[in-house]
């Protein structure tokens, strides 16, 4: 066959699964709306989140409230200590014996006065740590309104120091001769707000490193528990890509009754189709017999009377019958064996078989075929119904065609099927009367030998598989028919 290894060497289907077309569906199936992996994912990562996002604002508002208690503790007890170590009398107000070391340094941070309280509420002539330098701590009015109610314990505010640094302040209320006076002690408050914070982003990200491990735990285990519903569903692919006629795995108990339910159907399925091709059968065999018959006793009897049209009729009629119920009993086989799931067929010997024998048909002329298919390419249906089709499309393209025929074959795995196209040289065909040609017993030109069942035939088995007959111009100059029938890939 000339070019025949060349093409088939050329040929090939690229079929790429690279990382981000994994992560691509992985992302279609979580956030499909339609889909059990996806739901089942989605109601546990928002339940998890949830529940880590509180668990984060819970243990951070604990920490926060214990550190502001201790740290309150802390001011309470300085206050505590200057009130118990300081010494008024009529020469004034002596804190002598109150050392605190940080107390000394320029606004340290922890600070302290103690000073009497006027009729106005306001302080006079405190006395106050050499951190305050020439400040003083403020007494809001309520606060000192609050002391009072509590006198000898401390009351807390939050207040401003004197370089604007946040603080706790402590008063205590007390009465001496007669007087009363208030001791404050504050300290800044900064560095237990930065513990907060740092234990917070700490707590965040832990938390949320373990809502990253949770979340792919959770998708691990849906994966791992619906493992058999993805089995079932990858096993009932392959029975409608003609891998497999039955369901073969074992079952979890949940979904065996399924796949035992699906055996039976596939089982019974299977035998709707035998019994539809028996039927078929028997009535080719009851139709063609008696017509046989009548043909064969028209010949007989135009032999015997030359002068009588009856019998040249008669075998006419009966020749058109029985093309007629060829083609109808053709047709319906194929409708009965396109409903059977698991038969497939290689497309590429088929070509290479009419390739070879149509261009030895066709030597006088010097037909010339030139056909490319992809490798591990396979129709889904039998080899008988392939053959036909394109053997019909082929040899009609090898009739009109000057000396070029090409055959190209593409699958489209998106939707498993393939395009078959089949173009010549030729004169070509009007696109007026592209629809013409399909109907039954068209034909392109009288003078041609044929009943013109042949395109009809085609397009009728195309149907019959889902499929559908496409007709064009050709880029050589002559008729392009193309037609697309399921399909599927051969494991290598």
């Amino acid at each position: 066959m000339s070019q025949a290894e060349a093409n088939k060497a050329g040929s090939g289907l690229v079929s790429p699964r690279d990382h981000d077309a994994f992560l691509l569906r992985l992302w279609r199936r979580v956030s499909a709306r339609d889909s059990l992996v996806g739901r089942l994912i989605r109601l546990a990562s928002a339940w998890f989140i949830f529940a880590l996002v509180l668990t984060g604002i819970v243990l951070t508002t604990y920490f926060h409230e214990v550190t502001m208690h201790r740290f309150q503790e802390r001011v309470g007890q300085i206050a505590d200590s200057l009130y118990s170590v300081t010494d008024i009398d009529p020469e004034g107000i002596d804190t002598s014996r109150f050392v605190d070391a940080r107390a000394s340094i320029i606004h340290s941070g922890l600070y302290w006065q103690v000073g009497m309280v006027d009729g106005q509420g306001q302080i006079s002539a405190p006395v106050t740590s050499r951190s305050l330098w020439n400040e003083q701590l403020p007494l809001p009015p309520e606060v000192l309104a609050q002391a009072r109610a509590h006198s000898g314990t401390s009351v807390f505010y939050d207040g401003t120091g004197p370089v604007g640094e946040p603080l706790r302040v402590a008063v205590i209320y007390s009465m001496v001769d007669q007087h009363a006076y208030v001791f404050m002690a504050g300290e800044d408050a900064s560095p237990v707000a930065h513990d907060v914070r740092t234990f917070a982003l700490l707590t965040a990200g832990a938390l949320f490193i373990l809502a990253l491990g949770s979340l792919a735990a959770i998708f691990i285990q849906v994966r791992v528990g619906l493992r058999p519903l993805f089995d079932l569903t990858d096993e009932i692919s392959h029975v409608q890509g003609g891998f497999q006629q039955r369901l073969t795995k074992t079952y979890p108990a949940e979904i065996r009754p399924v796949a035992r339910q699906l055996n039976a159907f596939l089982d019974y399925a299977q035998e709707v189709v035998e019994r539809q091709r028996m039927h078929v059968g028997n009535l080719a065999h009851a139709l063609k017999t008696p017509l046989s018959v009548l043909m064969t006793a028209a010949r007989e009897e135009g032999a015997g009377d030359a002068d009588g049209p009856l019998p040249e009729t008669v075998r006419k009629q009966a020749e058109t019958m029985r093309a007629q119920v060829d083609h109808h009993l053709r047709r319906a086989r194929a409708a009965a064996r396109s409903q059977a799931m698991g038969e497939r067929t290689p497309v590429e010997p088929v070509f290479d078989e009419l390739a070879v024998m149509l261009e030895q048909v066709f030597q006088d002329k010097g037909v010339i075929i030139d056909w490319r298919v992809p490798d591990h390419l396979a129709f889904r249906g039998e080899r008988q119904d392939l053959q036909e089709i394109a053997g019909n499309l082929l040899e009609n393209a090898c009739i009109w065609c000057k000396r070029q025929v090409r055959i190209n074959a593409e699958f489209h795995a998106d939707v498993q099927m393939l395009d078959m196209s089949i173009e010549d040289d030729g004169p070509g065909l009007d696109a007026a009367r592209f629809d013409e040609v399909l109907k039954r017993g068209a034909r392109l030109d009288e003078s041609v030998p044929g009943s013109g069942l042949g395109l009809s035939i085609v397009d009728e088995l195309v149907r019959a598989y889902g499929g559908a007959l496409h007709l064009d111009r050709s880029g050589m100059g002559g008729l392009k028919i193309t037609a697309r029938l399921p399909a599927n890939l051969l494991a290598d």
